[in-house]
């Protein structure tokens, strides 16, 4: 029987002061237009990668690497299982591997894109190179599929050269947005040098760092049944929570040196249900307006956009909530820890015991 699907949605408010985490092509602060005002903005890209660095602490067979140099790799992997074989040979073997498995190299022995691979591929890709005199496709396709990483898993992976070995994501992650209109700031500065003569008074470098500061709305949704598929039932969960954790408390790290920008959420709503995941920006179509500060009314606004969106949807099969202002809906919990708790148990209580992929 086809289980039912289940969405994990994220919802977080976040304060952020005057910083420039995620830059444009000329150096600016990253904004979009919505609701008729200009909006700060920090992509998908920048806190998907931001969250791919947290996954650096997993155990390794859970990480990925996102490289052109995916040969590379597979080469040393070979070298280091025999000990005997020539950089040649195994450049050769190695190169051999990926024309038969339909990835294309250039003459550098790089991809043409950049493809996420899993050190549990790699591995078991050295080990099959090794083990057959013929290489046969179907075979390499099995290999490249399995032993998924948290990262790719999660993320997905698209191969224009062989569309059999892409990966379905199975988590979406929304550019983040201010719930409120952003007015660009510019900082003039100036630096001096330690060594440069005492009747010298000029500045021996000036120049202007634009910034902006926000109170942003950042939203992800994971597919549980997807990432079931992908890493199967028992690293799913556990693949979930690192999801929701890394979302949680990670930031990208755009002049973080010059700012020190890093916060935490103020706010944090997780639903987990079957019918469709529910992205609650319009919220904040209406820009917020205060003197007071965003976080409190940003709140009201998003807690009256999720209980309008009942009116649309299933009732979820949970909500919870962890804040530090007042709220109207869910579930409250003490911290994070407790909040990831309460979403295993529901995901495992809406889990079947055997595995996924069995």
């Amino acid at each position: 029987m086809t289980q039912p699907n289940l969405y994990v949605d994220v919802h977080v408010l976040q304060t952020v002061p005057s910083s420039n985490i995620n830059r444009d092509d000329t150096g600016a602060p990253k904004t979009a237009q919505y609701g008729g005002v200009t909006r700060a903005r920090v992509s998908s890209q920048a806190w998907k990668h931001a969250m791919r660095e947290d996954f650096a602490d997993l155990p390794q067979e859970m990480q990925g690497s996102r490289t052109k140099d995916a040969a590379a790799l597979l080469t040393a992997a070979i070298q280091a299982r025999t000990g005997e074989m020539s950089q040649e040979d195994a450049q050769a073997l190695a190169d051999s591997v990926f024309t038969a498995a339909g990835v294309k190299l250039d003459k550098n022995r790089q991809t043409g894109a950049l493809l996420l691979i899993s050190r549990g591929q790699i591995a078991k890709l050295a080990d099959y190179a090794l083990s057959h005199d013929t290489l046969d496709k179907k075979e390499l396709k099995a290999v490249l599929k399995g032993d998924q990483s948290l990262d790719l898993a999660l993320f997905g992976r698209m191969v224009a050269d062989n569309p059999e070995l892409n990966v379905e994501a199975s988590a979406q992650v929304a550019h983040a947005l201010s719930t409120h209109e952003i007015v660009p700031e510019f900082d003039y500065f100036t630096a001096m040098d330690d060594e440069q003569p005492e009747d010298n008074a000029g500045a021996a470098m000036l120049g202007t760092v634009e910034f902006n500061s926000a109170t942003l709305y950042r939203y992800a949704n994971l597919n549980f049944r997807e990432l079931a598929e992908n890493l199967g039932t028992t690293d799913a969960t556990e693949g979930a929570l690192d999801f929701l954790k890394a979302f949680l408390l990670s930031m990208p790290t755009g002049k973080q040196n010059t700012f020190a920008n890093k916060t935490l959420p103020s706010y944090v709503m997780v639903t987990l249900r079957e019918d469709t995941p529910v992205n609650l920006v319009s919220a904040f179509e209406t820009p917020i307006t205060t003197r007071t500060g965003y976080v409190a009314k940003s709140v009201d606004a998003l807690e009256k956009a999720y209980t309008a969106a009942e009116a649309f949807v299933a009732a979820p099969l949970a909500t919870l909530v962890l804040a530090t202002t007042d709220t109207t809906v869910g579930d409250r919990v003490a911290n994070v820890d407790a909040l990831l708790a309460r979403v295993a148990d529901v995901l495992k209580r809406e889990t079947p015991d055997e595995d996924a992929n069995a």
